[in-house]
């Protein structure tokens, strides 16, 4: 039986993957970044739901350090601030986001003041936490790191034990038809990632571990590549 996700998604263009190696969870074989967003709003219901998802990630002695400023187009002022922000190369798509975010890290440890050396590891795993859900809730995240983080400090009133670390698009996904040319080209090219013999090493740096040859005794099963 379809599910509600499916029936939002089954319609919505996707531009496939290059080299696949193993069988994923759809939410995550599904994932990307598109530039290409829907004018519909994104329900309320939904909007908690990714903030609650990022707000149980883990972290380093539980000090949750991700913080994050949320504006919808109906938070005119913030989302044209948030909007300003980015460098213009992404302003001429994330203008089409229904919901614009900024993901800021804590510095140093509430506990004893000492530097928080994994804090922007930590607000990675929390952006991934809203990621995935909400792929799950039939939305779409498009990170960016082209941002200027230092107007976001004065404009946003931020303290100066926290850094800005990451811009969010969100919102429902769109054709690629309605972006300007060479950025629907882009949205058309399919992902691709480096192969896991340059990632995954066992014995020493650089030699690629045996676990992940597909052609390796170790892997019970054929690997999928659908």
């Amino acid at each position: 039986m379809s599910t509600r996700h499916d029936l939002e998604r089954q319609d919505v263009f996707f531009p496939g993957r290059l080299g696949v190696r193993a069988a994923l969870t759809d939410l995550l074989s599904r994932r990307w970044s598109p530039r290409s967003f829907s004018a519909r709003p994104v329900e309320p219901s939904k909007l908690l739901s990714v903030f609650e998802a990022a707000r149980w990630s883990p972290s380093s002695a539980n000090e949750q350090p991700w913080r994050f400023f949320v504006a919808t187009k109906e938070d005119t002022q913030v989302y044209e601030t948030l909007l300003a922000l980015l460098v213009e190369t992404n302003q001429r798509w994330a203008m089409r986001a229904p919901v614009l975010i900024l993901g800021v890290a804590q510095s140093s440890y509430s506990k004893n003041g000492r530097p928080y050396r994994h804090s922007w590891y930590d607000l990675g795993q929390s952006v991934a936490n809203l990621t995935v859900e909400a792929e799950a809730l039939g939305l779409a995240v498009h990170q960016m790191g082209g941002f200027d983080a230092a107007s976001a400090v004065e404009l946003l009133s931020i303290p100066k034990e926290y850094e800005p670390v990451i811009a969010i698009a969100l919102g429902y996904p769109d054709r690629p038809e309605i972006l300007p040319e060479d950025l629907k080209k882009r949205e058309e090219t399919p992902r691709s990632r480096q192969p896991l013999e340059r990632l995954v090493f066992t014995e020493e740096w650089g030699r690629p571990s045996r676990h992940i040859d597909t052609r390796s005794p170790l892997l019970e099963n054929p690997l999928s590549t659908n």
